[in-house]
């Protein structure tokens, strides 16, 4: 849609107004680029150019419940309904990787990465280089035969480099990714693909200067999430019921008040500032190592796929002979009828008519061809992509083991020696029992092919055809075939995970060999041999498990609680009361607020939310600004408070739908007009109020007992006019979500009939390309 010439003095200039197939319930700009995500109403995630070019589409198959941008827009975070948290390429919308964190759905995301780049511990510019480059070739992918699907890995197919881009600490800063859930658990991931924490916040304790007054929140539902700008500070907006955890007399007290209510929590986080070049390491390896498990898990998969089938193939085909013995009323076994025809002492009826009438010549090379191709597949893939990626798996946990022995920098995220050390000896297992694989498939494989070619050899003899021009074989690998490999399946034995409780049978020559060597190794474990690929595969994993749990645990145990602000009361039934809110961080220009100092500077937060209709009898149709919560902690350990908030009245005859926090302490308002129903055309209006310009009261810290601040401020409502405000009228009945982009100063609003209307936020910004 054109501007026309009479808009051009209106604030917010109208760049498009599109149709909507269907309607929109989430929406993200990307902050690197001009494109918009948005979810429908049936859960289809689409991604459009600024100039409304449909990019992609694609659909979970599950309903997506939040939305969010990596960073450096180069992957997009979606969360679903059944905890499931999944990242996309930006470039085609593949499945990069998926975390199954939850157990309900994922409410809200936020994507945070470190403002500036690693610094060592003088203070000079640091990078972690992966050296295993250095040493090994590009990393395997998972394998893909035709016709075959590897299982569930959690990754799409052949995307190159798809998780080195989204792993590579090398490329990008380090990041966290926050999730919550609607049953108030909070996870944590580094560059979205290694948990590294999890949080309840039922079972945080808010902390009072009250001793008595110690309070922890019951029933709670997660609203928003917010990591600050250095990592250190995670605001929570949440809805739940206030208990105290020590005095009952207290308890009784806070009752008395309403303890049910919109809350918002801080989280200290520190932890991922303070070792984050430790984090950034570890979460490399650790991470790099669990998608080579993958490959290592769906590696075989296939293999054992392909080879039930080539044997499958061959059973079909042999297993007659023993009907045919039967039929002609012989007691002996198909491998002594082999035998007896080798030996030349006689061929027996069963065994000319299955040769020559079932089987036939052009039968043996189809199941040669079946079973040969095959074991060719099998070692394929255990030299391309099972063999690189265990030995790639040891040199990294390798590297891991020699952080772990740096105690002072590593013990304190739980990086275990022990546990690191277990799975180093793990993964030495594994790569010797590839190499064994690998030497016993061969010789399985020549062995059939032998046998193969003796029967092409027999045939012709049978039917009296020359046989000169056909390989020649070895008649003791035919003898060794017949009684070791005829009815027996030594490959499957190893591969099929169904067989891995067997127990290999090792002769004792070879098991006091196997000490020896495993001594001379420094391995505590010698029965390696004993166990099938598919046990040992399983113990390797088991083991990682074990040692990435200790810095999970570890962490998650330093992530406290060290602030509660109780913003609102609410009623009980409100649980999915739809609230809207806006939480961000914007460098500090204001010289009255003390703020905490890290090496990006000073970073102030801004919460505002609308207050519910049903919390203050006399406080309606308002919005609430808190800015300064998350360093009030620090602040009153000097004497002094940074905690300061005011209200808002929206203008008569409007309402709120949605909030977004915009640039320089901007906060944008999307208004609807009261008397609009959502079937009429309506009218609304977006408005842009400058937040550095209100005058905030300084309030005083709450304890549980004495809760709802935010009352205090009843007598300085701030009334809001349409004529003092940069205010854009939209012919049209809104509806949430608000998509506000701060890096290209857009903004695209949703009409209740289906339609996008994007808007340029920025008044010097004479247009913005649209074929970007």
């Amino acid at each position: 849609m054109e501007m026309d010439e009479s808009q051009r003095g209106l604030p917010f200039q109208l760049q498009f107004d599109k149709p909507l197939a269907s309607q929109t319930v989430l929406a993200e700009w990307n902050p690197e680029k001009d494109l918009l995500a948005m979810v429908t109403e049936d859960s289809k995630l689409l991604l459009h150019r600024f100039n409304w070019q449909r990019l992609w589409t694609i659909s979970p198959g599950r309903c997506i419940t939040s939305l969010c941008w990596r960073p450096d827009g180069k992957a997009i975070a979606v969360g679903l309904e059944d905890g499931t948290v999944s990242l996309h390429d930006v470039e085609n919308g593949k499945l990069l990787r998926s975390l199954k964190s939850h157990n309900v759905a994922v409410v809200c995301l936020n994507w945070e990465e470190d403002g500036q780049q690693i610094r060592d511990d003088i203070g000079s510019m640091s990078t972690y280089e992966d050296r295993t480059s250095r040493f090994f070739p590009p990393a395997p992918r998972v394998p893909r035969i035709q016709g075959l699907v590897s299982g569930d890995a959690g990754f799409m197919d052949d995307s190159e480099d798809s998780f080195q881009d989204l792993s590579s600490s090398s490329q990008q800063r380090f990041n966290i990714l926050c999730s919550g859930d609607k049953d108030g658990i909070i996870c944590f991931s580094i560059f979205g693909s290694f948990p590294i924490g999890k949080i309840n916040i039922h079972e945080c304790s808010v902390p009072s200067s009250d001793t008595r007054a110690e309070c922890r929140l019951q029933n709670a539902s997660i609203y928003k999430v917010a990591l600050s700008k250095d990592l250190c500070r995670l605001v929570v907006m949440c809805s739940g019921e206030l208990v105290n955890n020590r005095d009952e007399s207290v308890n009784y007290k806070i009752a008395e008040h309403g303890i049910h209510g919109l809350h918002c929590l801080t989280l200290d986080t520190s932890i991922f500032w303070k070792r984050k070049n430790e984090l950034h390491q570890v979460a490399q390896q650790a991470s790099n190592i669990e998608e080579l498990t993958e490959v290592i898990r769906a590696s075989l998969s296939i293999m054992s796929k392909q080879w039930s089938d080539a044997m499958h193939t061959f059973h079909e085909k042999f297993d007659s002979i023993s009907d045919l013995i039967v039929s002609h009323g012989l007691d002996s076994s198909s491998q002594e009828e082999f035998l007896s025809l080798l030996g030349g002492a006689r061929t027996s009826p069963p065994i000319h008519q299955f040769l020559v009438n079932s089987l036939g010549e052009v039968g043996v090379k189809r199941v040669s061809k079946v079973v040969c191709g095959a074991g060719k597949e099998l070692q394929h893939i255990v030299l391309n992509h099972l063999q690189p990626a265990a030995e790639i798996i040891g040199f990294r946990i390798g590297e891991l083991r020699g952080f772990s022995r740096w105690r002072a920098r590593y013990q304190s995220i739980g990086l275990d020696e022990t546990l690191i050390s277990n799975a180093a000896e793990k993964v030495g297992m594994i790569i010797v029992q590839v190499e064994w694989f690998l030497r016993l498939l061969s010789s399985v494989v020549q062995q059939f092919s032998n046998f193969f070619n003796w029967l092409l050899k027999c045939i012709r003899i049978l039917m009296q055809e020359p046989s000169d021009q056909l390989l020649p074989y070895n008649s003791e690998l035919v003898v060794i075939f017949l009684k070791f490999l005829y009815d027996q399946d030594p490959v499957k034995q190893l591969l099929e995970a169904s067989n891995a409780d067997q127990i290999i049978d090792i002769d004792l020559e070879t098991m006091q060999r196997v000490k020896e060597l495993s001594h001379f190794g420094g391995f505590s474990d010698c029965d390696y041999l004993r166990r099938t690929l598919a046990k040992q595969f399983h113990q390797m994993e088991s083991s990682f498990k074990e040692a990435f749990l200790m810095p999970f645990t570890s962490i998650s145990r330093k992530i406290l609680c060290v602030d509660l602000l109780p913003l609102a009361p609410l009623p009980p039934s409100s649980v999915s009361l739809k609230i809207p809110t806006s939480i961000s961080y914007y460098e500090d220009s204001f010289q009255s607020v003390s703020y905490q100092q890290t090496c990006q500077g000073s970073f102030v937060d801004f919460i505002s939310f609308q207050i519910p209709e049903e919390s203050f009898s006399n406080i309606a149709n308002c919005i609430a600004i808190v800015r300064g919560f998350t360093h009030d902690s620090s602040s009153l350990k000097k004497g002094y408070t940074s905690l300061e908030a005011l209200l808002l009245q929206i203008p008569d005859g409007y309402y709120c739908v949605d909030i977004s926090l915009y640039k320089e302490s901007q906060i944008v308002l999307l208004l609807n007009d009261t008397t609009t129903s959502s079937e009429s055309s309506g009218d609304s209006c977006m408005m842009i109020v400058q937040a550095a310009d209100l005058p905030f009261a300084s309030i005083s810290t709450p304890t549980c007992v004495d809760i709802w601040k935010l009352h205090e401020l009843k007598d300085n409502i701030i009334y809001l006019q349409m004529e003092d405000e940069k205010v854009r009228s939209i012919p049209h009945s809104v509806i949430a979500p608000l998509a506000v982009s701060s890096s290209r100063g857009v903004a695209c609003v949703f009409a209740a009939r289906k339609r996008a209307l994007v808007y340029i936020l920025e008044e010097d910004e004479d247009e913005v390309s649209e074929t970007e």
